[in-house]
């Protein structure tokens, strides 16, 4: 992989980290800010279900920020690039679809078709 290739994948999860990072604080600062005092109850479920709705996708969120962490620890001590299950440098095309990605597209095959198979 060529030094500007690592470099540009590099700067993508480090904004993606930010931009993340600062979603989950403004989340944070609207639910310490919400007042609960609300009257009607439709109007308090509807705000429960949104609630619920956020934290849903600030928990998917949260998994997202450990695999970019991970990644860039990766840029760190060179191994980023490289498949954890075969060793094989990681095609390009594969890193800038995914750039979290810690498998190669034949290892990763391999184990959604294991998953299929055992359910898991």
């Amino acid at each position: 992989m060529e030094p500007k290739d690592i470099e540009y994948l590099k700067q993508i999860l480090s904004n993606e980290l930010a931009e993340l990072l600062d979603r989950a604080q403004q989340t944070v600062g609207s639910l310490i800010r919400d007042d609960n005092s609300v009257a009607d109850p439709l109007d308090q479920a509807a705000r429960e279900s949104d609630r619920s709705y956020t934290l849903r996708i600030r928990d998917r969120e949260s998994h997202l920020i450990r695999k970019i962490k991970l990644a860039l620890e990766k840029f760190e001590d060179g191994t980023f690039g490289i498949c954890e299950g075969c060793g094989d440098e990681i095609a390009l095309a594969r890193l800038m679809a995914r750039p979290v990605t810690a498998h190669c597209i034949q290892c990763k095959t391999r184990m959604e078709a294991i998953e299929k198979v055992s359910g898991f």
